[in-house]
């Protein structure tokens, strides 16, 4: 009697396929490394106000969460391929309108057509980037290719704000912009080269179409509300994203104006202190096993309030690099714990909805928190911005302690029954 044997799988840096969406998604996530420094210092150089600053990164925030609520829709519906091509296009035209309509001089008011846009796109983009691994590896691969592509995005956050300070300091900041709308060509050219798997949850795609957007959108929100763990997350992290928000902003500020530095001191902070988030990458998973969920993300929350706090209170550049670092560990450990929670509970053919909810819902405090942030940094300082901001986001890591995030785990299996109830296409 033969005895059958499963093929060895192939390694990930052998799979053309994942290489190819590998490099797509590094030199988007290089673009938007560059667009992150470029756009505030921009608004600056061209206005000198961080309320201004602010009030562009709030009026795009808006959009990014209006896209939100049927963004999931789109993915789940749609070839996913497809629509990030598209995203990627859409903001290589419009970026590259910036530097274009700059050689007349200053044009603030385009940056709030344009912005919005684009974080509109990128929202679509990054929701069909976390449902598409599903349909690229293996299932025993995805924490595999998670890990590869978050530490990618990571190195692009070291050296996309590096090179951006560089190259504003040099050229300016509409080099910058340039420079990010060229990524996206690049981008759209690789995923042009990615064939993604068909979904493997039969029946699934004919139910979602017959079923209305709002309708389908909230398919992922009731499976986010009848998820006592995700319901938490989701609460906590809105009030955190609110308090958060406009924290780049803030930093920019507070670096140029009140510690004296230029674009590229800046570009240098901004590059170095994301080295925090390649720590956190690296360790959340050894802590995840050690501490489990609850502890590890409440001490996440618990870290970035203390950093967030001591970022105003030091007067120099070297302190504060070191504390973004930290807050940026902190942050990068929480966010790669709830998506991770996310993944492990939610069915393929909801994720791209319940991404969505989650992802809207969580950023929908976030432009009232940004314009109030900056409002309050140039109107009382960033002392007591960064003071008041941390104490906050303690107070969320004390309520995390106070909900069922505590004793949190994968348990995938256990809620298995809540996902067919929150799931009702696929049952009719």
């Amino acid at each position: 009697m033969s005895r059958r044997v499963d093929p060895v799988p192939r390694p990930l840096w052998r799979d053309r396929n994942f290489g190819a969406y590998w490099a797509a998604q590094s030199l988007s996530a290089a673009g938007d490394s560059f667009a992150y420094l470029a756009v505030p210092l921009l608004v600056l150089h061209a206005t000198g106000s961080v309320a201004q600053m602010g009030l562009l990164t709030a009026v795009a925030g808006a959009a990014s969460v209006g896209a939100g609520i049927f963004g999931g829709v789109l993915v789940d519906r749609y070839d996913r391929r497809t629509l990030m091509i598209t995203a990627d296009l859409l903001r290589l035209v419009l970026y590259a309108l910036i530097p274009l309509a700059w050689l007349g001089g200053p044009q603030i008011w385009l940056l709030f057509v344009v912005l919005p846009i684009c974080e509109a796109a990128g929202m679509v983009f990054q929701v069909a980037a976390v449902t598409a691994v599903r349909n690229l590896v293996d299932r025993p691969r995805i924490t595999e290719a998670n890990g590869r592509l978050q530490a990618t995005y990571a190195a692009a956050a070291v050296g996309g704000p590096l090179l951006a300070g560089v190259v504003s300091a040099r050229f300016g900041p509409t080099a910058a912009i340039a420079i990010n709308a060229a990524s996206f060509a690049l981008s759209a050219a690789g995923l042009w080269l990615v064939r993604l798997r068909p979904s493997t949850d039969d029946g699934a795609g004919e139910a979602v179409a017959r079923e209305g957007r709002l309708a389908e959108f909230l398919a992922g929100a009731r499976f986010l509300w009848r998820q006592p763990v995700l319901r938490s997350l989701t609460i906590l992290l809105s009030v955190f994203i609110f308090l958060t928000y406009g924290l780049t902003d803030v930093l920019v500020y507070h670096v140029k104006h009140d510690l004296g530095g230029s674009d590229r001191t800046v570009g240098a902070v901004l590059g170095l202190a994301a080295l925090g988030t390649i720590a956190g990458a690296l360790l959340v998973a050894p802590l995840r096993r050690k501490l489990g969920f609850g502890v590890t993300w409440i001490g996440a929350l618990a870290v970035c309030g203390v950093a967030i706090a001591g970022i105003g209170v030091v007067g120099n550049v070297p302190g504060v690099t070191v504390l973004t670092a930290v807050y940026l560990c902190g942050l990068s450990v929480g966010a790669i714990c709830s998506m991770s929670l996310r993944q492990e509970i939610t069915p393929d053919h909801l994720l791209g909805r319940v991404t969505s909810a989650f992802w809207s819902t969580h950023y929908s405090l976030g432009p009232a928190g940004a314009a109030v942030l900056t409002w309050v940094a140039g109107r009382y300082g960033v002392t007591s911005v960064t003071l008041v901001a941390g104490a906050g986001c303690l107070l969320i890591a004390v309520g995390g302690l106070c909900s069922p995030i505590r004793r949190a785990g994968s348990e995938p299996a256990a809620h298995q029954p809540t996902v067919q109830q929150a799931a009702p296409s696929t049952a009719s």
